[in-house]
Order: structure tokens, then C-alpha cells, then sequence
């Protein structure tokens, strides 16, 4: 098949298409079908007009338009439309159904309807954007808000399958009266980390000032969970094992980072708190072996429920243990003293005791984190979601294998 997946922005420096429609496409083009990603490259210009092989899939960056308000939009949406369809694609997957990605499932859906496209139109929804989601979260105008929660519901229910990341989106496609043979549940699949040797992890200790400590993590975007409870984490942590260093990797939405390093300042034992900020992927392994064990908090509520957590499938996939909150996809990711430590949601002083057990006992830890390396690769290895995905094509776009319909 010859495949174009249309995303809503670049593959930097936001993560959807880089961590989930590349390795799916690279996965594709490993089975024998021809993959090119079309995007819009507004929130990364300097790849505006750029194409390049990655893996066997094309890439293909479509050329910005002069910044003309309104208009800009739609030149930029005809111009993601038009060099999706010079693919001459025998289906496409939309990214996301909202903003130029929505906005190019709905054109090329009418286009259709009128006889000017033959592609089979499948959506893939990631996260959910509507009231409770990124509506509630981002400081949208009105006006934005109401066209995504339009064209979230709109690209819901108007495609000839929808991949998902979760199962609370699932859910709601069904609620809005998607069938079942119509939706496919796609969990976000899991990288495994190349080894840093101990040149890197020396180096990385040295750059952090962590030394030879044991070391918790954190590795966040921070608007998963309220400060408060994560404060009340670390501390409750130092209490009992005073020696630990806490690690923070990852930026925040609204600067919560610096809030989180002020609070911390008054309570961490000298030296002991330590905010790596944005780690590069190239150095990302290293920072992440440091780890005796990582927490994920997440709140329970419906974005967090919607999400997939790419950050959490990066840590099993380092082969580090993780204490995190049972809500939504974490329980589908970790099996309860196999590959990780689950928490009553909201819980904090069970986060904090599983916490410590696992920095008690360094040999059960790294059990769990092998364990939870396995299930990641194996479990959840894109090779093996692509043949779902295969196969979920070809029943529902009517494609033989190979060719078009």
C-alpha cells in the first residue's frame, strides 16, 4: 500500500509524530508498504519545504506561507491537502483531529464525497481535546476552543477507521456511536534504550553533581499532578532515606518547573535536589540510567485518563523501576509487582513507601525494571502494532495487501 500519514505540526519540537507516526511508519515501510508523513511545519520553520528519507519513509515538510492572518491558515491547509494527494495515496491516516491536521481529514472528506479522491480516511486521536482535555488546560480564546471540540467530535465519527491511544478515548468514540469493528485500539508503542556506558553515566553524574548517591526521578511535563502532592513525595522520601538525590527531568507547560525548584529549596538536604531541564534524545539514555527508580504521578482525571504517556514507556524502556498512580493507560502498561509498582491514585503516602521499598532493595528493583524493560519491547514493540494496524487497513479501507482497492 502506499501510505501518507498527515500530521498537525512538525516532528519537533512537540513529540506525537516523532514518538508514535514515525516508528508506526518505519514499522509500515518494514512490512513492504511505502509511508510518506506530510506536515506543517509551523511551530518549526526552519524544516518549512525540507523532505528526507528516514528509515523508508519520506518525509515531507510542506512550504509555510507568508504570516497573513486567516489566510495563512487556509493557504497552509490547501498546501498540506494538495501534497498529501500528490502521494497518490491508497489510504491516509490523519494525526490528531484537530487544527491543519482535522482541517485536512475534513477537506480531503468532502473532496471524496464529490468523486475527487479515492484514499481510504483513517484518524488517530492521542489525546482528548475537548472540555476536561487540552481545551481546559491550554490558554486557548474562545474561539479556538470551540473549533477543536468541533472538529475533535466532527473527525471522531467521519473516517473509515479511527486508531486510539487509550482506552477512556475508546470509550467515548463508542459513546458518540462509532463501531466497534471501526475503532482500534493503538496504544502508544515503546522504545528500547541504547546502554550508556560508564564513560556516560560518569559523565552525566558529574555534570548533575549527583556523585554516587542513589537517585529518584521524576521525569515529567508537570501538568500531569499538583505540585503539592509531588512536594510532599520527595519529602516524605528523604525522610527515610535521607541519602537519596531527587533528579527532575523534563520543562513544564507554565514554568511550574521553577515554582517546583523554590518550594523544593526549602525542604531538600544540601545538595540534594537537582532540575536537569530538557534533556536532548541524545543524551537522554545516560540521564535516565541514573535512576534507582522513578514515580509517575498522575491525577486522576479525563485528560490524564485520555493520554497515553510516552514519558512512562521511555522509562520502562531504559529498564527503570516505576512507582506510578493506577489511572488510565499506566494499568495497561504495568503489571503490579512485575513491571512496576502501582499506587492507589491520589494515594501519596503509598507512593512514598513503594518508593522507599524500592531503594531499600536495589535487587528487586532491578528485577522490575528488566521486567518492565521486556514488556515494553516485546509487549508493546511497534513491529508487533503494526501488524495490527495492517490488518485493521485492510479490513476497513476494503485494500487488498499490496495495492489499492
Amino acid at each position: 500500500m502506499r501510505i501518507a500519514f498527515v500530521g498537525p505540526f512538525a516532528l519537533q519540537p512537540k513529540r506525537t509524530m516523532a514518538v508514535r507516526a514515525l516508528p508506526l511508519a518505519r514499522a509500515l515501510v518494514q512490512r513492504g508498504h511505502e509511508v510518506c508523513l506530510v506536515l506543517p511545519p509551523w511551530d518549526w520553520p526552519a524544516d518549512s519545504g525540507r523532505a528526507w528519507d528516514d528509515g523508508g519513509v519520506q518525509i515531507q515538510n510542506v512550504r509555510l506561507p507568508a504570516p497573513v492572518p486567516l489566510l495563512a491558515h487556509a493557504e497552509l491547509t490547501v498546501r498540506l491537502v494538495h501534497t498529501t494527494l500528490n502521494q497518490q495515496p491508497d489510504l491516509i491516516h490523519c494525526f490528531k483531529p484537530k487544527a491543519y491536521a482535522g482541517l485536512a481529514a475534513w477537506t480531503l472528506w468532502q473532496l471524496r464525497r464529490v468523486g475527487l479522491g479515492r484514499a481510504a480516511l483513517f484518524v488517530d486521536s492521542d489525546d482528548w481535546e475537548g472540555a476536561g482535555g487540552w481545551n481546559s488546560l491550554m490558554q486557548y480564546t474562545a474561539l479556538q476552543r470551540r473549533l477543536f471540540a468541533w472538529q475533535e467530535k466532527w473527525g471522531l465519527t467521519h473516517h473509515d477507521g479511527l486508531t486510539v491511544a487509550s482506552r477512556a478515548l475508546e470509550s467515548i468514540a463508542w459513546s458518540l456511536g462509532v463501531p466497534k469493528d471501526k475503532i482500534l485500539y493503538l496504544p502508544n508503542g515503546g522504545r528500547l534504550a541504547p546502554q550508556a556506558s560508564p564513560d556516560e553515566l560518569a559523565a552525566a553524574r558529574q555534570r548533575l553533581g549527583i556523585g554516587s548517591a542513589p537517585v529518584a526521578l521524576l521525569y515529567t511535563r508537570f501538568f500531569e499532578f499538583s505540585l503539592d502532592r509531588v512536594v510532599e513525595v520527595m519529602q516524605g522520601v528523604w525522610q527515610q532515606v535521607p541519602e537519596v538525590h531527587w533528579l527532575v527531568v523534563g520543562q513544564g507547560l507554565f514554568g511550574e518547573e521553577r515554582e517546583l525548584e523554590q518550594r523544593v529549596a526549602a525542604l531538600a538536604p544540601a545538595g540534594r535536589f537537582h532540575y536537569a531541564g530538557w534533556v536532548p534524545e541524545s543524551e537522554l539514555s545516560a540521564v535516565l540510567a541514573l535512576a534507582n527508580v522513578a514515580i509517575y504521578p498522575f491525577d486522576d482525571n479525563l485528560v490524564n485518563r485520555c493520554k497515553c504517556p510516552v514519558k512512562l514507556t521511555d522509562l520502562m524502556g531504559a529498564g527503570v523501576p516505576v512507582v506510578a498512580d493506577r489511572v488510565g493507560q499506566i494499568a495497561e502498561y504495568i503489571v503490579p509487582g512485575e513491571s512496576g509498582l502501582l499506587s492507589p491514585p491520589g494515594d501519596t503516602g503509598n507512593l512514598v513507601s513503594q518508593t522507599v521499598d524500592l531503594l531499600r532493595n536495589p535487587d528487586r528493583a532491578s528485577r522490575i525494571g528488566q521486567e518492565g524493560k521486556r514488556r515494553i519491547g516485546e509487549e508493546f514493540g511497534w513491529e508487533r502494532l503494526a501488524q495490527q494496524v495492517e490488518a485493521f487497513y485492510l479490513r476497513n479501507a476494503r485494500i487488498k495487501a499490496g495495492g489499492a482497492s
